[in-house]
Order: C-alpha cells, then sequence, then structure tokens
C-alpha cells in the first residue's frame, strides 16, 4: 500500500505538461470529531493518489483542511468518495476562480495538532457557538452600514495584494497574532458595532467568530464561503465587487485575480505589481512581490546576495542552507531590511 510520494515535483510538473489534461484547484474544511487521524490520513492518500489527485491536507482530531488539484475527469469520483464520508457529504467545495495545471505537484496528507495554527485552548470556549455567516449579497449590505467594522482575518503579505474596500488589515506574520490585536483595538466597540470578518476559504473566521462572541462581541458575522466563494457569487449573481486586486493562495499560483486594481508594489523597485515570488535562493526562499524588470535583473533572488549564492554550485548551496539554524531564515514572508519598497 503506497503511502507516500514515488515522484518528484520535477517530474510530475513534467509528466502534467505532457498530459495537458484540465485539473480543478479546490479547497475545503471541516470541523469534525475525528477519532484516529493517523488511519484517516492514510485512507485519504490511498483513495487520492488512485484518482491523482495532489495538494496539501492536513488532518487533525478537530477536523481536516484541504487544498487540492484533481483531474477534471476524476472529479465525479472525487466528489464520490467524499459524499461517502459522513461528515463530509455535501461539503462545500471553494473551487478556484483561476485553474492552472500545476497549482500542486505532490499529495500530501499531513497528521496535525490542529487544522488551522489558531494558538487557541479551544476548551475554554464553545467553539461551535459561531458568527452568522453572511453570502456575498448579505455580505455587500453589511459593508454599507456604518456601523460595520470589516476585518481581514489574513496575514500581512495576503492583504498587501488584495482586499476588501474599507477592510482592517492588521499587519500580522500568522493567523494567532490577530486575534488578541483586533480585540483590543475594538474593545469598545463590542456592543455597539457589527464585526465582520472574512478569510480565504471561510476556516479562519469558523474558529475566529466563535473566539470573539466568546469574548463579549454582541454582533459577530463571517463570510461564507470566503473571498473565493464571495467572487463565484459576485460573477454569477452579477452583484458589485468590493475586492480590491488579488486573493492571496496557498498553491503554486499565489493569487487568484478578483479585480484590476493593482493595489501592491514591486518590493524591489516600487512599480506597481501583485505578483508573489519566492526567492530563488533556496536557503532564503524569502516570499515577496517581484515585477518582471527586477525579476530578469534580479535572476529572481530577492538580494545580490542571494544573486551571488545562486552562481555557486549545487552542493555548496546545499551545504549553506543545511542546519537547524539555517533552516529557521527559510519560508519568511516578507519581511526583510534587503526589500526597499515594503510597505
Amino acid at each position: 500500500m503506497q503511502l507516500y510520494n514515488k515522484m518528484s515535483a520535477k517530474e510530475r510538473a513534467a509528466m502534467l505538461e505532457e498530459a495537458g489534461e484540465d485539473r480543478l484547484t479546490l479547497s475545503f474544511y471541516q470541523y469534525a470529531n475525528i477519532g484516529n487521524p493517523e488511519l484517516f490520513r492514510n485512507h485519504l492518500f490511498v483513495a487520492w493518489d488512485e484518482l491523482q489527485v495532489l495538494g496539501r491536507i492536513y488532518v487533525a482530531k478537530e477536523g481536516i483542511n484541504a487544498q487540492l488539484s484533481v483531474p477534471a475527469k476524476n472529479f465525479g469520483n472525487f466528489k464520490e468518495f467524499i459524499d461517502g464520508i459522513y461528515f463530509l457529504e455535501n461539503v462545500r467545495l471553494n473551487i478556484a476562480i483561476e485553474h492552472d495545471l500545476k497549482s500542486f505537484l505532490k499529495l500530501k496528507v499531513k497528521v496535525r495538532h490542529k487544522i488551522v495554527a489558531d494558538g487557541l485552548n479551544d476548551n475554554s470556549f464553545d467553539v461551535t457557538n459561531k458568527g452568522i455567516h453572511v453570502d456575498a449579497e448579505g455580505f455587500n449590505k453589511l459593508l454599507e452600514d456604518p456601523d460595520t467594522v470589516l476585518v481581514d482575518m489574513r496575514n500581512h503579505y495576503e492583504s498587501e495584494i488584495g482586499h476588501f474596500k474599507g477592510a482592517v488589515t492588521p499587519d500580522v506574520d500568522t493567523f494567532r497574532d490577530s486575534l488578541d490585536i483586533i480585540e483590543e483595538d475594538l474593545k469598545d466597540h463590542k456592543e455597539d458595532k457589527k464585526l465582520v470578518m472574512y478569510c480565504t476559504g471561510g476556516i479562519r473566521c469558523e474558529k475566529a467568530s466563535a473566539y470573539y462572541k466568546h469574548k463579549g462581541f454582541k454582533n459577530v458575522f463571517q463570510l461564507e464561503g470566503g473571498i473565493i466563494e464571495y467572487a463565484r457569487q459576485v460573477e454569477n449573481k452579477g452583484l458589485e465587487n468590493k475586492f480590491l486586486g488579488k486573493n492571496f493562495v496557498f498553491d503554486h499560483r499565489r493569487g487568484e485575480r478578483i479585480s484590476e486594481d493593482i493595489i501592491a508594489n514591486c518590493h524591489q523597485c516600487g512599480e506597481p505589481c501583485d505578483t508573489h515570488v519566492n526567492c530563488a535562493n533556496e536557503a532564503c526562499h524569502l516570499l515577496f512581490i517581484q515585477c518582471e524588470s527586477c525579476r530578469e535583473t534580479m535572476q529572481e533572488c530577492c538580494s545580490t546576495e542571494c544573486q551571488e549564492i545562486i552562481q555557486l554550485p549545487y552542493e555548496e548551496q546545499k551545504k549553506l542552507r543545511s542546519g537547524q539554524h539555517n533552516s529557521n531564515k527559510i519560508f519568511k514572508k516578507g519581511r526583510s531590511e534587503k526589500l526597499k519598497f515594503k510597505k
């Protein structure tokens, strides 16, 4: 029984390119009581590997959080499989606005302590006492209410390239960082304001809305299905789009364009740009915004130091990123003094 990837990302990319078959990028989540996450993880891997599903999936005792790429031809079988799991039957699938053959290049199903790292003690409050879910139309109406405070529950590198008009966008690196900051900023308005939250697909708001109700907020709302579902409903129903720019996504695409507005800038030259890249130096791998001109000049690197490193032989580069101390510097999200035009 195969429970791991046998093919490298590079090999998989070449295979997908050669096959040229349509794939759907989608995500879903569900809070549920999973008694044996390891066994459930193995069950998913075997079934989805057979269906050629790729993606990043987190399983915990509290539920599942999945971002996937599914062959279009296998979507029916995929849907039948998840509907056969009692707590996933008819679960909402957030299907991407833009699709890409190579949005994911491996199938990774991991067992975690939580499906979202929120840093909360779930036993201290009722996680099922959530806020009111609203669709795109209801959300737009709430935004017109002067008593509404709209809060982006995502991180700084997500909201930098796209957010709703008038939203509070905390300058945080992680979801857990935003929870206390938002409560402190709004502590005087727990009863007289409507707290309206949104995130990418809705999962962060599920826990946050219950947490804020526990903290005394009386009027708590959350955007059903997040930005992904909002964009779909706006298009299907002909509603006004109140989202500016791109929606950051956690796959190789790194973003879906929701409006033509470019609200960010290249972190190296300052020109309007909202394209996220990872530094070509694997010992850095910094996530930052880079325009085409700087991409060419800097060889996809965030700094001249990283440019010099990628010229070294592969084995020397490998040594530079070995060891725990160096690995802690990897996967930073746009936080670097080398980026002159970072907001």
